[in-house]
């Protein structure tokens, strides 16, 4: 039986996105669920050898990437995304039994989802005090604990914990939607499905125009961008390495080509090609014409 790591503890929606891929049969079977007090602390246990792939959540759809996801995998011994599945987020407000919504002066809440409800936390509990908790889960054990009068956390860890629901369905912004990633160590990619995501990370030579240069490689054969986002090396201030997901997999000769173009420049990572859930972009132009002309002329043939 595999052993999966996911961001928790239990009751995330982490958690409810790798019961999602297990659903999808992702899995050949059964897994063992592995929680993890952080995305990197996830990713870490596939590196130790301690499971045989982890759950992470990479982007939401109000906040944008989770930054923290994306630095853990920039760094360290590389891992490979596989697959990667979407659930539509809403919260519930979670209290002891007895507790009402106006009793409610101090709130425990994982940054992300205290930033997808603060409209609705403004106008329902202005009084109540905002404290950051590790997930969503552990925001429900903070009330458990008596550390908070309420939380922002999921109907799941409210079901676990025992714990009353003062409000739910609560969000902002309607449709919001997170994306997660099953991650696991270098492999060969999933077949290519003609709907693909492919992901990397570049380190450009601090000169002029280079970025400029790697985007090129992408627009010169037709491959349709659909992230581009910048973060600190932290290595001192201006450097930054360069995170890109584009519509294709590695196996299509447009993306290929672009990738073997970019290593000569540039340092790459290859973060995986894999299924979208949800296609979107432009697939890369296929190529077997122009192979095919390419064939003939080594050939020798004459009037192409």
């Amino acid at each position: 039986m595999p052993r999966i790591a996911y961001f928790g503890p239990s009751g995330t929606f982490t958690e409810m996105a790798l019961a999602k891929l297990e659903s999808s049969e992702a899995f050949e079977g059964p897994v063992e669920r592995v929680a993890a007090p952080s995305q990197g602390a996830a990713l870490d246990l596939i590196r130790a050898g301690d499971v045989d792939g982890a759950v992470v959540p990479i982007e939401s759809s109000v906040e944008g990437s989770i930054s923290a996801t994306l630095d853990s995998l920039a760094l360290g011994p590389r891992l490979q995304i596989v697959a990667e599945t979407e659930l539509e987020v809403t919260f519930t407000i979670l209290a002891r039994s007895g507790t009402r919504l106006a009793d409610v002066r101090t709130l425990a809440a994982y940054p992300v989802a205290g930033a997808q409800v603060r409209l609705w936390v403004s106008r329902n509990l202005p009084n109540a005090q905002v404290y950051t908790s590790a997930s969503n889960a552990a925001a429900a054990e903070d009330v458990v604990a008596g550390n908070a009068d309420a939380a922002v956390s999921t109907a799941l860890a409210g079901e676990r914990l025992g714990l009353k629901a003062l409000a739910s369905g609560v969000a902002d912004h309607e449709q919001a939607i997170t994306r997660f990633v099953l991650v696991t160590r270098p492999r060969v990619a999933p077949h290519a499905t003609g709907a693909d995501r492919t992901s990397i990370v570049l380190e450009l030579p601090n000169e002029p125009g280079s970025l400029m240069r790697a985007f090129a490689e992408f627009a010169t054969r037709g491959i349709d961008l659909t992230r581009i986002e910048s973060r600190p090396t932290r290595t001192g201030l201006g450097t930054y390495r360069f995170y890109l997901d584009c519509v294709g997999h590695i196996d299509d000769s447009a993306v290929a080509e672009a990738l073997k173009a970019l290593h000569r420049t540039a340092r790459i990572r290859f973060l995986g090609s894999w299924a979208a859930t949800s296609a979107t972009g432009t697939p890369p132009p296929s190529d077997e014409a122009a192979a095919e002309w390419l064939t003939q002329l080594r050939k020798g043939v004459a009037d192409l």
